[in-house]
C-alpha cells in the first residue's frame, strides 16, 4: 500500500508582545524576592511569623520558577527571518515577521539545517560525549541565497564527457514546508540541482555543425531556463522558489579537450575554405562576364580555362601570389 506524505501547511502565530511579558517576568521575580524578605522583617512573633514565612517562601519559590520559565518564551526575530515552533512533537505555528515576541516557553524551534555539535572528553579508556548545543540559532532565513553547485562531469547527448557548473539563486518563501516537509531543505535543493543538471545535459549535444539545432554551448540561456523550470517543480513542496539558474562553467572534460579542439579547428578551416571557394567562383564568373560584356579581350575556351585556373589559385591560395609576365604567345 502506497503511503502518501502529509504536506504541512503554514499556520501563522499571533504572539504576545515581548516587552510586556519581559516586564511581567521581571515584576514576578521582584515580587518573589520580596516574599522571601518581607515576612521575616514585618512579623516578629515566632508562631505567626514562622507560618507566614513558610507560606511566603513557598509562594515566592513558585513565582520565581514560573517567572524564570516564562523568560524562555521570549523570541527576537530580525527582518527576513522566520521561526517554526512545535509543542510536544506537534506543529504549533510559525512566526514570520520581525520583532520581539513571547510564545509558549515549552515550544521548541525546529530547523534541521542547524546541527548540534559535541565535544568528546576521554576519561581513562572510556569516551564521554558532551553536547555543547547548536552552532547557530534555529531561525529560518527568508533572504535570497545563492547555491554554488560546483562542477560536475556528465555526458552530453553524443556521449562526450563534459564539465558543467551551475549557480542557483533561491529563496525560502514558506518556512513551514521547508522545515517540516523535507529532512534538510539545503541538502535537498543541492541534490535536486545535481540530478536536473545531469538529466538536462544528457538531452543536448555540447556543440554541432548544424546551426538550427539547440546545443549546450549555443543555447546556454535556454537550457538554464529549462533547468530552472524543472528544479522549481521538484522543490515546490519544500517551500522554496527558484529565482534563477545560471550555467557558470561549460567545457569538454580534460581527457578529450585537446581532441575536440582539433576537431573544432578542422571544422572551422573547412567552413572558411568553403566560403573562400564560393567567393572565388563568384568573382571569377563576374570577371569573365565583365570582360565579355565590355569586349576588352576575346577569349576562347582554352584561354578562359587558363584565366579561371590562375584566378582561383590567386583567390584561394593561403600565400601571396607571385606574378609571372608572359612575353610570348600562349600557343
Amino acid at each position: 500500500m502506497e503511503m502518501k506524505q502529509k504536506i504541512m501547511e503554514e499556520k501563522t502565530l499571533k504572539p504576545l508582545s515581548g516587552m510586556g511579558m519581559l516586564f511581567v517576568c521581571i515584576l514576578g521575580i521582584a515580587v518573589s524576592i520580596l516574599l522571601y524578605v518581607a515576612p521575616a522583617v514585618l512579623f516578629s512573633n515566632e508562631v505567626i511569623g514562622g507560618g507566614l514565612l513558610g507560606a511566603a517562601i513557598i509562594l515566592g519559590t513558585v513565582l520565581l520558577i514560573v517567572s524564570c520559565v516564562c523568560l524562555g518564551g521570549l523570541k527576537i526575530l530580525n527582518p527576513n527571518e522566520a521561526l517554526v515552533l512545535t509543542l510536544f512533537g506537534s506543529y504549533y505555528g510559525t512566526i514570520s515577521r520581525e520583532g520581539f515576541f513571547w510564545v509558549n516557553p515549552f515550544c521548541t524551534a525546529v530547523n534541521p539545517t542547524v546541527k548540534s555539535y559535541t565535544a568528546q572528553a576521554s576519561a581513562g579508556s572510556a569516551g564521554v560525549n558532551i553536547n555543547l548545543g547548536t552552532s547557530a540559532n534555529k531561525k529560518v532565513s527568508l533572504k535570497v541565497m545563492t547555491l554554488d553547485n560546483g562542477n560536475q562531469k556528465v555526458n552530453d547527448q553524443l556521449g562526450n564527457p563534459i564539465e558543467i557548473g551551475t549557480v542557483v539563486i533561491w529563496q525560502v518563501v514558506n518556512a513551514t514546508k521547508a522545515v517540516l516537509n523535507v529532512e534538510n531543505f539545503k541538502t535537498y535543493l543541492s541534490i535536486q540541482c545535481d540530478a536536473i543538471t545531469r538529466n538536462t545535459a544528457r538531452c543536448y549535444p555540447y556543440d554541432t555543425n548544424d546551426d538550427d539545432e539547440r546545443t549546450l554551448r549555443s543555447s546556454t540561456q535556454e537550457v538554464a531556463d529549462i533547468m530552472k523550470q524543472e528544479l522549481q517543480k521538484k522543490v515546490e513542496d519544500a517551500g522554496i522558489i527558484v529565482r534563477e539558474v545560471r550555467i557558470t562553467r561549460l567545457s569538454y572534460a580534460p581527457e578529450i579537450a585537446s581532441a575536440m579542439l582539433q576537431r573544432q579547428q578542422a571544422a572551422a578551416i573547412i567552413d572558411a575554405r568553403q566560403k573562400i571557394v564560393e567567393g572565388a567562383v563568384s568573382m571569377v564568373d563576374m570577371a569573365l562576364k565583365k570582360l565579355s560584356q565590355e569586349e576588352i579581350v576575346d577569349l576562347d575556351d582554352e584561354r578562359k580555362a587558363a584565366m579561371v585556373s590562375n584566378l582561383l589559385v590567386v583567390l584561394c591560395g593561403s600565400k601571396d601570389a607571385q606574378p609571372v609576365v608572359n612575353s610570348g604567345s600562349l600557343y
